[in-house]
């Protein structure tokens, strides 16, 4: 790996150990956060899938799907049980695929990606593979490039898929992961993030590709009021006129 690959670390270990209290609190932030997320644009209806982050299933998303479809849009589930990424390349790619061909051909629209974690890193993989298919992808704190060792379940993760961080095929796969997509995709990270290195989840930016700051836990990410207006409001852009998020003309935010 490159010097400055080799620099990105994984986060400090004090936030890693204040994951699950500062997820409890953004968790009880988005109960409270009614008169905020009630002012989150309509949507056009259009499918939208969703993925979970590793180690979790489609339970982990149900407040976020919950409120797409409150906003109008056809939300869908990954329906594939705990993602544990094993044969993403293939099993888990080919499901994902297979997803997004058929809604989109029961709904005649393009279908919108959202993922969070380890989701948003299969979302992506994904929407390479059927990019006719694929209206945007929006990623939430999910480490597709950078260095695949700056992360504090580097362990847990290889025991329960099976793959090693650094092997020849995850290292193809954080070389590629930063390429921009040939659709708009935003990519939404917290530099307090205390699972994964919050570099690991930015791309290149290009006239379609953007990164957003949050301010956010890892696990959090799924439960926070702020990621939920900002994936509505990206959600709302129209197909063909797309425009990068001003946060200026989101003063809620």
């Amino acid at each position: 790996m490159s010097s400055e690959i080799n620099a990105i670390t994984r986060p400090p270990a004090i936030l890693a150990a204040l994951e699950m209290l500062r997820a409890g609190f953004e968790g009880w932030s988005l109960m409270l956060s009614g008169p905020m997320l009630a002012a989150a644009p309509s949507g056009d209806g259009h499918g939208v899938l969703v993925l979970p982050g590793f180690a979790s299933n489609d339970r982990s998303t149900a407040w976020l799907r919950a409120f797409l479809e409150a906003l109008g849009y056809e939300v869908h589930p990954w329906r594939l049980g705990w993602n544990l990424d094993y044969q993403t390349a293939g099993g888990h790619g080919q499901h994902v695929t297979r997803q997004i061909d058929k809604i989109a051909e029961a709904t005649g629209r393009k279908v919108s990606l959202v993922g969070w974690s380890l989701g948003g890193v299969i979302a992506r993989e994904a929407a390479r593979r059927v990019p006719q298919a694929v209206r945007q992808v929006i990623t939430i704190a999910s480490p597709f490039c950078g260095n695949p060792h700056a992360t504090n379940v580097a362990r847990i993760y290889e025991w329960l898929s099976g793959n090693r961080v650094d092997s020849p095929a995850q290292m193809r796969r954080f070389a590629l992961g930063a390429l921009p997509l040939p659709m708009p995709s935003s990519a939404l990270y917290s530099k307090t993030d205390g699972i994964t290195a919050w570099q690991n989840c930015i791309a290149s930016p290009d006239h379609q590709t953007e990164n957003i700051e949050v301010h956010s836990s890892h696990l959090g990410m799924v439960v926070n009021p702020e990621v939920y207006r900002i994936v509505a409001d990206r959600l709302a852009q129209p197909e063909r006129a797309w425009s990068p998020f001003a946060r200026d003309q989101n003063t809620s935010l």
